[in-house]
């Protein structure tokens, strides 16, 4: 027993120490001890006196309250960086432990471009969690560009992106859907000549934005007569789905039952304009975690079930 005391007393120590560390994250990332308190199921008497203790044994004070929530002082942003490459080196850790195993649990790091979040990952993560009910799942949505970044940051082990990525490291093809114009009332491409109806676009990366300019420059000689620029591809269908006007949508937004004209993007010229490719990314030294391993198959699985899906 005398052996085991300072072993289980030093694993005491560092759990404590994450704690404070989860602390002091969670109230710089809220800024509120409201919101932080409640993130952290703790009264907010609680949590003050907590931070006071924390204060104490460091000899500063971290943050500053006003009016307008918590301010990090110098001390404090310093302190706050120490804890959140604590938790991240605790989280790596435990990854590197689970990976040695062939049971599936630990954290599945996920960054998805936001139309693939929306419209196909919720079937494949309700799968995945259904077959490992002890896998957590930490999911970020954003463009394409913002995907990589978060790979390249350690944010994420494993992306899913769309269109072409400059990518160096494990690159999986998972689907390729077509490019649709869409609208209640335009039957037919030539159709766009004559209709005073806005073309209705959304941001996305510049990449996608580049394709739909290329098909449009082939095909008419000025641009659009009228144009709405919404900032989700969600808002956007829907405005077309009323007949507010006509937009170009991949094949992975729409429906059988929705109820437009649905016309195939079509050119004589292949590498731009057809379809929309999307992939899975990330580092090799990712893919050999289990959790991601689990995750790849169930992905893979889906993907084979795609109609517009090619090798």
């Amino acid at each position: 027993m005398k052996i085991m005391r300072p072993s289980l007393l030093v694993l005491e120590v560092y759990r404590l120490m994450a704690t404070e560390a989860e602390i002091l994250k969670i109230l710089a990332e809220e800024r509120n001890m409201r919101k932080a308190a409640e993130r952290l199921f703790l009264s907010q008497p609680a949590l003050s006196q907590r931070l006071q203790t924390i204060e104490k044994d460091w000899g500063a004070q971290l943050f500053i309250r006003s009016q307008k929530g918590l301010t990090a002082t110098p001390a404090g942003e310093q302190v706050i960086a120490y804890a959140k490459e604590m938790l991240a080196k605790k989280e790596e850790i435990f990854e590197t432990i689970q990976s040695l195993t062939t049971k599936v649990n630990g954290t599945l790091k996920i960054a998805c471009a936001s139309i693939v979040g929306q419209n196909w990952l919720p079937k494949i993560l309700q799968d995945f969690v259904s077959k490992y009910p002890e896998a957590k799942i930490s999911l970020m949505t954003g463009w394409s560009s913002e995907i990589v970044k978060a790979l390249y940051e350690g944010e994420a082990h494993v992306g899913i992106v769309r269109g072409q990525v400059d990518w160096k490291g494990e690159k999986i093809h998972l689907f390729r859907d077509t490019l649709y114009l869409v609208d209640k009332e335009v039957k037919t491409i030539e159709d766009v000549l004559k209709t005073d109806r806005p073309f209705i676009q959304y941001k996305s990366d510049s990449n996608y934005y580049q394709e739909i300019q290329q098909w449009w420059q082939q095909h008419f000689a000025s641009n659009p007569r009228k144009q709405i620029l919404v900032d989700q591809i969600e808002i956007c269908k829907q405005m077309a789905l009323n007949g507010i006007g006509y937009a170009i949508l991949p094949s992975i937004t729409l429906n059988d039952h929705d109820a437009i004209h649905k016309i195939p993007l079509s050119n004589d010229e292949k590498e731009f304009g057809l379809t929309r490719d999307t992939w899975l990314i990330g580092y090799e030294s990712s893919f050999e975690l289990r959790q991601v391993e689990a995750f790849v198959e169930v992905v893979q699985d889906h993907a084979r079930c795609l109609f517009d899906y090619t090798k």
